[in-house]
């Protein structure tokens, strides 16, 4: 293989190539990036095994065609550097060359044999997911905050994706709050994926408004113009998330949000466990802190409530929640101190469960 590519194209690939590595064993294939010229097309691969990502250019110019191998971290710390011009990379003696001619730069890395490369999974004979791309990618950024990391129980370490006959719901949980996004969707089939956290931030990254999904009980393929990116699913049987959503409100309370966030703002630098007491003039908001210091502010707020009313809470998943939405105001629902609390706003609802004192 013998290709010339510019330095900023090739950096944007190792860069997008990074987390799909394994940096930890250096005698890994998997913490290789896999490099071909082929048919007039640049493809750059990394995988884990867990996670995969193939990307591919044509704005290169191929002398030769062929395969290489590098490692990942080291080619791109190596690239970085380099002047904004093109880049010539050549295999040779089992070692792959960067050269830049106008330094007479020369960095040789050594390969690995590329068929011990791990393969990507096809999308021939995988379900297919039609969904528009724009409602997923917002569905999936909506609970991303919601999810577990390092949960024993390690289907809580992923989003759901419930597909139902007339909807589809997107969920997140870390035991502390439940995040849930409803869609109004055909699905030909039922069936319920669990989608580990570090591939739905992956997702939000490469993709934008293009996008067709491929899946079966074990992988989920995303592939677009220029990627084709896969994840091992999770095997696991996700909590009965619809239990957990109250069906009845005592209190549905509509709250600015926009003011909501700027008076948890003002608590939060202090104590992000907070008292929000509602009365029928004003929400008062008070720091929980276990020290010596103490904060207090107050919003003008008319309703009509036969009581006061108070949640002890952590106010980062109400800013979570809020900062998720584009209506002026959302609901907060309440039944009891003791028990969970729905924030909605449209198609989105977080359930949070109160701090108990």
């Amino acid at each position: 293989m013998k290709i010339e590519i510019n330095k900023n194209v090739l950096e944007h690939m190792l860069i997008n190539a990074q987390n799909f590595l394994d940096k930890k064993d250096e005698s890994s294939i998997t913490s290789h990036v896999l490099l071909i010229s082929s048919n007039g097309k640049f493809t750059i691969k990394a995988s884990d095994y867990e996670i995969g990502l193939s990307m591919q250019t044509t704005n290169y110019n191929p002398i030769t065609d062929g395969i290489a191998s590098a490692n990942g971290k080291k080619i791109l710390d190596s690239v970085k550097p380099l002047d904004d011009e093109d880049v010539t990379l050549e295999v040779s003696d089992e070692q792959l060359i960067l050269r830049q001619d106008k330094d007479k730069t020369n960095i040789k890395f050594p390969m690995f044999n590329t068929e011990e490369y791990p393969e990507f999974p096809s999308i021939e004979n995988k379900s297919k997911f039609e969904i528009n791309p724009i409602n997923f990618l917002k569905s999936i950024k909506k609970i991303t905050s919601a999810i577990d990391i390092n949960n024993p129980k390690y289907e809580l370490n992923g989003a759901l994706i419930d597909l139902k006959e007339n909807y589809i719901n997107f969920v997140g949980t870390d035991t502390k709050r439940l995040a849930i996004v409803s869609l109004q969707e055909n699905i030909e089939k039922e069936i319920s994926l669990i989608i580990p956290k570090k591939s739905i931030s992956e997702i939000q990254k490469l993709f934008f408004d293009e996008m067709k999904i491929y899946y079966d009980e074990n992988i989920l393929i995303i592939v677009s113009e220029n990627f084709h990116f896969f994840t091992k699913l999770i095997n696991g049987k996700y909590p009965d998330y619809e239990r957990i959503i109250p069906r009845e409100m005592k209190y549905n309370l509509s709250i600015n949000r926009e003011k909501m966030v700027d008076k948890l703002k003002k608590i939060y630098s202090i104590s992000p466990e907070m008292k929000i007491t509602f009365s029928n003039n004003a929400i008062l908001f008070e720091s929980l802190n276990e020290n010596s210091m103490e904060a207090k502010t107050e919003l003008n707020y008319i309703c009509d409530l036969s009581e006061k009313i108070f949640i002890n809470v952590n106010s980062k998943y109400i800013l979570d929640f809020l900062s998720n939405i584009d209506n002026s105001e959302f609901i907060l629902g309440y039944n009891d101190s003791s028990m969970p609390f729905v924030l909605s706003s449209d198609n989105f609802k977080t359930i949070i469960m109160p701090i108990i004192r």
